[in-house]
């Protein structure tokens, strides 16, 4: 497939006509309906400028093979979430069940591991959720220490009365 053809495919795809892309671009329609029909070339300025109108690489216009898109996905698999199309986001549940886990004690020992486990880069809130099991377990830890400690009697002073 030609230049020509991908432009217009591209444009089309996106649902806009030859006088929306020319506005956005800042030229005459007339320009856009010659590169579409392979009479004259977009310079690379404008080339680029389509490319991100479009959400299409600036490789994904030139080159020859309609494959191009498809290895583009496969090789940038956080398209989606950059453009805001991902499936699901799991931030605000595991940053939930981290707070859940600083409440109920021995459940955060349990809980942080899983949590920590499940988060990923494409999270909105994975920074903040690894700093949230991250107190989970400390305050976990302080409490266990502290029931166990009340329990063996630790820390605890007895004073005799040696008076008459």
């Amino acid at each position: 497939m030609a230049l020509a053809e991908r432009l217009k495919e591209s444009r089309v795809k996106k649902g806009l006509s030859q006088g929306d892309v020319a506005t956005h671009l800042q030229i005459s329609r007339q320009s856009i309906s010659k590169w579409e029909n392979g009479n004259s070339y977009p310079d690379l300025d404008n080339l680029v400028k389509l490319s991100v109108y479009y959400e299409v690489s600036v490789d994904g216009l030139l080159k020859e093979n309609e494959e191009s898109e498809l290895e583009n996905e496969e090789k940038h698999p956080n398209l989606d979430f950059i453009r805001g199309n991902s499936e699901k986001d799991e931030g605000l549940i595991l940053l939930v069940l981290a707070f859940l886990g600083c409440l109920i004690a021995p459940y955060g020992f349990f809980v942080a591991p899983l949590v920590i486990k499940r988060n990923k880069k494409t999270n909105t809130l994975h920074k903040f959720i690894y700093l949230a099991c991250a107190c989970c377990l400390f305050v976990n830890l302080f409490v266990v220490y502290s029931v166990v400690g009340d329990y063996l009697g630790w820390g605890t002073t007895t004073v005799e009365y040696l008076g008459e």
